[in-house]
């Protein structure tokens, strides 16, 4: 079976040599000399993890097991559904154990060798072994996940070694990682998109102000009241961004709690409002009759103001909340910001911030689809009458996908690549303008 090749052999304690065997995935693990262990995967385990078992046993049983994990859910934890694009190197976990023995804190490593081809600069690679003890609300049947605990990297051109102070299963992680220069980059284009927004949507608040108290318009009419409420969730999401990324991480653990808990709260806000503003569209376009609610925009406010807060004390109880950073390839910060804890809440992260907003998008897509499919019904049937008409659905379409943020969805059903980062930057924040426009 080409899932799982394995090797069981009983050793002598009482050795003088270390011992090496190859890893060649496509073939059953063989030991092989000092002299012949130059194969492109390899383990070696020094002959002190053998004696420190002298005292036991003078006989024990070792088993080495390669498995090739494929697309299957075995081996693949939180880390791996969670993180964009990280995965295991050609899908390949090998394991180590002598019998039932628990072999850990060894003085000297035992050592991994993974070949593999020149990898690009924005992804860096980790040695990790599965701990059983870890676990994830994310993911309720999860019975470990990939930690690198006790575990060092020596990377070089066409192979990786990994020495490790245990035995159990392994694998060399891969993670796309953004360096510096381009998370400034980014942080550029992002704040610049941001300003430009929050001047449109004050515009837009200000002129709404206007008109209803000045000239009595627009007082019985929801739909502007709808849009005024995206707005001011996105002038407050982005006043939100440019103070976290201003400050930081300055000041105390419980000002950089309160600043994450605000973030997250006006981006639930933003998404939360975006499908509100899908629902109404479906009131409007689509159900057309039988659609009279009682209080209407108090029921949407207490939903986009009040649902928000619920899960933002959820996850403020559970102290989800504080530093958070961007690494390089070198581990070093490149951006620092209150958010969600990066080593304690990142299951919290996925969980109330791109599950929530990937409910809210699935609806706000298919309502934009029934919508193309009604306005493109309708200019079929006056094609000879307006010559235009074409023209008109899908500008008035690119107007309702950027009020119902489906650009959003480049972060969640995309592959989050370097191009992908920089569209998805710009034209999220640019969202206000495409709509107004």
């Amino acid at each position: 079976m080409s899932f799982l090749k394995a090797l069981v052999k009983n050793i002598n304690t009482n050795i003088s040599e270390d011992l090496h065997f190859s890893l060649t995935p496509s073939q059953i693990p063989k030991q092989v000399t000092e002299d012949e262990h130059r194969h492109p995967d390899r383990v070696r385990l020094p002959r002190s993890l053998f004696g420190s078992l002298q005292g036991n046993r003078p006989v024990v049983r070792l088993a080495i097991t390669i498995l090739n994990v494929g697309s299957g859910n075995v081996f693949k934890g939180p880390r791996l559904s969670l993180e964009d694009d990280s995965s295991v190197l050609n899908n390949h976990v090998v394991g180590l154990s002598l019998g039932h023995i628990n072999v850990t804190g060894l003085a000297e490593p035992l050592e991994i060798t993974f070949s593999h081809q020149h990898q690009p600069p924005n992804v860096t690679l980790s040695c990790v072994f599965w701990d059983v003890t870890k676990g994830s609300l994310s993911s309720p049947g999860s019975s470990g996940d990939w930690a690198s605990r006790g575990c060092s990297t020596d990377v070089g051109v066409n192979r990786t070694i990994c020495r490790c102070d245990h035995l159990t299963f392994f694998a060399l992680l891969l993670r796309p990682i953004l360096d510096q220069v381009t998370v400034k980059a980014l942080t550029r284009i992002s704040q610049a998109g941001c300003g430009t927004s929050m001047i449109f949507l004050a515009f837009t608040v200000a002129l709404y102000a206007f008109l209803r108290f000045s000239q009595q318009r627009l007082n019985s009419e929801d739909v502007p009241k709808i849009h005024v409420a995206l707005s001011v969730s996105l002038f407050l999401l982005n006043l939100a961004f440019f103070i976290n990324v201003g400050h930081g991480l300055k000041g105390s653990s419980a000002a950089c709690w309160a600043r994450g808990a605000v973030f997250h709260y006006f981006l639930l806000c933003a998404f939360t409002w975006m499908g509100l503003e899908a629902f109404h569209l479906y009131l409007l376009v689509i159900k057309v009759f039988n659609t009279y609610f009682g209080h209407y925009f108090l029921k949407l406010s207490l939903v986009g103001w009040g649902l928000p807060a619920l899960i933002v004390i959820g996850a403020g109880s559970a102290n989800s909340y504080g530093p958070y950073a961007i690494r390089d390839k070198k581990n070093t910060a490149t951006l620092e910001l209150c958010w969600f804890c990066e080593k304690t809440a990142i299951s919290a992260l996925y969980v109330t911030v791109h599950g929530y907003f990937l409910v809210t998008f699935l609806f706000s897509a298919v309502v934009l689809g029934l919508v193309a499919l009604k306005i493109f019904t309708l200019s079929s049937a006056t094609a000879g009458k307006e010559k235009w008409q074409h023209w008109k659905g899908f500008l008035t379409l690119l107007g309702l996908s950027s009020l119902v943020g489906v650009t959003w969805g480049l972060a969640i059903l995309t592959p989050l690549g370097l191009s992908t980062t920089y569209v998805f930057a710009l034209f999220t924040s640019l969202q206000v303008e495409r709509f107004l426009l």
